[in-house]
């Protein structure tokens, strides 16, 4: 049950590495160079968050971003794709937001089968270890997730987190 991959680092750069905990987990975690604070800042400032979320392979067009940061706050994305005829919405609430250290929400737009989100920033000596877990309602529904693509964007995004936390002076 134990599915992993690991995309590699280049020089300079963390590895990412994604692996299937259960049959309703998946757990992505990736190490940035720069305090918890920032790259806490950098998931949670609307105006950055955009800057890196949506990954440059899909093809996709962020057409608006609302996030309302605390307990009982909403999101919602809107995506355009050229294949496809109309917009996509994501949204869901926030559960959990502790300034530096996690954030946990909902994905609703999946009905039932939407999985909720839990992100922990820890820094280290400097650095934040950046875990992202996705706990799904069943295995069935990890495992279309994972099928449709929907869940191989977080190495791509972090990549493009990697470079606005460069701007921002995070890296050492």
């Amino acid at each position: 049950m134990d599915a992993r991959k690991e995309i590699e680092p280049t020089p300079m750069k963390n590895r990412t590495t994604v692996e299937r905990k259960s049959e309703r987990e998946l757990v992505t975690t990736r190490t940035f160079n720069g305090p918890a604070r920032i790259v806490f800042q950098a998931w949670t400032t609307p105006e950055l968050f955009q800057r890196w979320w949506v990954p440059k392979s899909f093809g996709l067009t962020l057409l608006s971003y609302e996030a309302d940061f605390r307990v009982g706050g909403r999101y919602r994305l809107v995506f355009s794709h050229p294949a496809a005829p109309e917009p996509v919405a994501f949204f869901g609430t926030y559960l959990e937001v502790t300034p530096h250290s996690r954030l946990v929400w909902t994905n609703e737009e999946g009905g039932e089968s939407g999985q909720v989100t839990t992100v922990t920033f820890e820094e280290r000596g400097g650095q934040t270890l950046l875990v992202v877990r996705d706990l799904y309602p069943s295995k069935e529904a990890l495992d279309e997730a994972i099928a449709s693509g929907a869940t191989g964007a977080l190495p791509e995004q972090f990549e493009q987190l990697d470079e606005i936390l460069v701007s921002l002076g995070a890296s050492a």
